[in-house]
């Protein structure tokens, strides 16, 4: 499953992949799945696929307030996993997670959920990389890429021990602070994907702050992959799988067009 990450980055050749978040279970279950459906329909590469949690300390308050949506309207870990069942033949998902969801059933437990589930990968935002070894083998066991993050205070050092480790893509966090919409692409994104891919085999993705075609094209002139959370987040919150579909469908023109 790990590979078909692989083959979404590789089948753009030089261009950069689409890679949209969906909160599972936002506003609704079903909702959800149809939020992701059409993300898919308008282009979508590889899809984030988020598992509320009531503490999400990365998420800035858009995706905080629909992962407390979802889980006052009932989502579960096991219902996000159905949305993940039901849409992965399609794209690759990998699903973003915090630790606690995680650690709570046993990382080997949550690994083979997920691989069952037909995921490709998952992010652990709260899990340090020198906490991660026994995640990284449960995940390397069913053939799921745990997908490292990099932010821009990493140091050298440490962006080599990510890269040598990294399975998947590297997710490069273009700027200090949790997710939401800025105006501008924050400035060294460039430099950081640089000393990232130095030190890695694998692709790498930016994510946070990215909203508009215009930002997606800039990062996609610098990265191998483009992540847009908080705008499709939104997009689904105000008009559902309609408006969340269209927005990506306008990402993944202005990717085309650039």
């Amino acid at each position: 499953m790990a590979d078909r990450i692989a083959a979404a980055f590789a089948s753009h050749g030089k261009a950069a992949a689409l890679m949209p978040y969906v909160m599972g279970g936002f506003p609704d279950v079903d909702s959800s799945r149809a939020v992701a459906e059409a993300c898919i329909d308008a282009g979508a590469d590889v899809l984030e696929l988020g598992i509320p949690f009531s503490d999400p300390l990365a998420d800035g308050p858009v995706i905080h307030a629909a992962a407390v949506e979802a889980l006052r309207s009932g989502a579960t870990t096991e219902a996000v996993l159905g949305v993940c069942a039901a849409v992965s033949g399609r794209v690759p998902v990998v699903l973003m997670v915090y630790a606690n969801v995680v650690l709570s059933r046993g990382v080997g437990d949550f690994a083979s959920r997920a691989a069952a589930a037909g995921a490709a990968g998952l992010i652990v935002p709260d899990l340090p990389h020198d906490e991660a070894a026994d995640t990284r083998a449960a995940c390397d066991e069913r053939g799921i890429a745990l997908v490292p993050l990099v932010a821009p205070t990493t140091t050298e050092e440490r962006v080599a021990d990510i890269g040598r480790d990294a399975r998947g893509f590297v997710y490069a966090v273009s700027l200090s602070g949790t997710t939401g919409e800025r105006e501008v692409v924050a400035e060294g994104i460039g430099a950081m994907v640089e000393r990232v891919r130095a030190a890695t085999e694998v692709p790498v993705a930016v994510g946070f702050g990215i909203s508009s075609g215009e930002q997606a094209r800039q990062v996609a002139a610098m990265a191998d992959g483009v992540i847009v959370g908080t705008r499709v987040v939104r997009a689904a919150g105000e008009g559902g799988a309609c408006e969340a579909g269209a927005v990506v469908a306008d990402l993944a023109a202005a990717l085309r067009e650039g």
